[in-house]
């Protein structure tokens, strides 16, 4: 459904074309130098205060998933081709893909960032732009595509996928409540930019003597402003469907407000512990243009068939027929919707190394809390400022996509600030300068510190 993509990946990248997309990087969590440590955990005070370059203050991309490009192109005699291509096996490309193939990326982007002691504790003001865009597909969907009529019946369920961009503006206060104990707290206004749920609940296909048998059950709820759906006249089915969608003007989408909680404990002068809790909140959005199967649906669709020998043809074919295998029923504008945003938990310990002191352990949990889309991290690391103007870390990390290794690398001197670094360290590049590996993310950022 190439039209509906598109318009997702648009509204999680609307402002952020220039950055990619990425969550915090999460490699510095115990890097205390590390300027945007407060937006890891509200709680974390930096040493002095600073101010952003604009549009520059922090960069991130990144990607978490189970599947690849290189699960998609092959080489034959010698030419890129995708996994469409008659010369590549059914069994190779289906063998390498997972029963649920899940890829997804988030966007964190810093505006502009103040930070300063006062009040009796640390404050930051900050304007980010915030993205996602995840994608969840089951195997049965790849091979429809490959086989076609090789199988005479296909179980499609829980196609999903889920795109927003918002812009924050946060107000982050951190002070110390004992000497042991230290607590933080953000209060974050929302604006919204768009947001589309498809969630294609099941499609069963059973091929008769000459057609296919069909029942399905989907629906896409987008909040855009100035959307409106395609739709078309099917013959087979009698019937207008979606069949793409329009946008006619961009603007705002709705308003939200979140929270980020955060507390650290010194245990002695050896052991920390910290958690934090991010994103806790809501955006109501004004418009929810509405495209539903309204429950399980039956029709009869003839000849349903892709060409591998024609590579463009094929993808073509593939678009028309994913819209006419759901026939979705344009319902309108259904009013408002409020919908929570992704949330996220750390959890954190952090052991002073008793021989030399500025070399730290610590084991960090990340959850990202998305319902469909939820994962979870484990990161160990080791991190050391051997000067007080040098840190780095480096860590490696296994959860819900597989192991990773990160490293970060922070310079803060008078009056400047350079911090670069990966929580997944890129693998191979295509000759496009897209990663090969599905888990990647790169972080850089310039400030300017000043001494209140």
């Amino acid at each position: 459904m190439k039209q509906i993509f598109k318009s997702a990946v648009a509204a999680s990248l609307i402002f952020s074309a220039a950055a990619g997309a990425s969550a915090q990087n999460r490699s510095a969590y115990f890097t205390d130098n590390y300027t945007y440590r407060f937006m890891l955990n509200p709680a974390f005070a930096n040493e002095k205060g600073f101010l952003s370059m604009p549009a520059l203050g922090q960069l991130n991309m990144a990607t978490q998933g189970n599947v690849g490009i290189d699960n998609f192109l092959y080489v034959v005699n010698g030419k890129t081709t995708t996994f469409m291509n008659p010369d590549v096996s059914a069994s190779e490309f289906l063998g390498g893909l997972k029963d649920r193939n899940r890829l997804g990326f988030n966007t964190k982007v810093g505006v502009l960032a103040v930070g300063f002691n006062a009040f009796r504790g640390y404050n930051t003001v900050s304007v980010n732009i915030n993205g996602d865009l995840a994608f969840s597909m089951p195997k049965s969907v790849f091979s429809l595509l490959k086989q076609g009529v090789e199988n005479r019946t296909y179980d499609i369920s829980d196609f999903d996928a889920h795109a927003s961009a918002y812009v924050e503006v946060a107000l982050n206060h951190s002070r110390q409540i004992t000497s042991q104990l230290r607590v933080g707290a953000a209060v974050k206004f929302l604006v919204g930019a768009g947001n589309i749920d498809i969630n294609m609940k099941k499609a069963h296909l059973a091929l008769g003597e000459n057609d296919w048998d069909v029942l399905t059950n989907a629906e896409i709820q987008a909040n855009l402003d100035g959307l409106r759906y395609q739709t078309e006249y099917s013959k087979e089915t009698g019937r207008d469907y979606v069949s793409g969608m329009d946008m006619d003007h961009m603007g705002v989408g709705g308003y939200g407000l979140a929270f980020d909680l955060g507390a650290t404990y010194e245990l002695n002068d050896d052991w920390r512990f910290s958690l934090a809790f991010n994103d806790l909140g809501f955006i109501s959005w004004k418009n929810n243009v509405v495209a539903s199967t309204q429950g399980d649906r039956t029709f009869r669709l003839s000849d349903y068939t892709l060409d591998p020998a024609d590579m463009e043809g094929s993808f073509d074919d593939m678009e028309d027929r994913l819209y006419t295998l759901y026939q979705l029923d344009n319902l309108g504008d259904k009013g408002s919707r409020t919908r929570a945003i992704a949330a996220t938990m750390n959890v954190g310990a952090e052991y002073v190394f008793p021989l030399y002191r500025p070399l730290t352990f610590g084991l960090l949990n990340t959850t990202r809390i998305a319902g469909d889309f939820t994962w979870t991290d484990f990161r160990l690391s080791a991190q050391v400022r051997p000067v007080k103007c040098l840190s780095a870390a480096v860590n490696y990390g296994i959860g819900t996509f597989g192991s990773s290794f990160g490293w970060v690398l922070n310079l803060s001197t008078t009056g400047f600030n350079l911090y670069f670094g990966m929580d997944h360290t890129l693998g191979t590049l295509t000759k496009q300068g897209i990663p090969l590996n599905p888990n990647s993310q790169v972080s850089v950022g310039i400030n300017f510190p000043f001494s209140r």
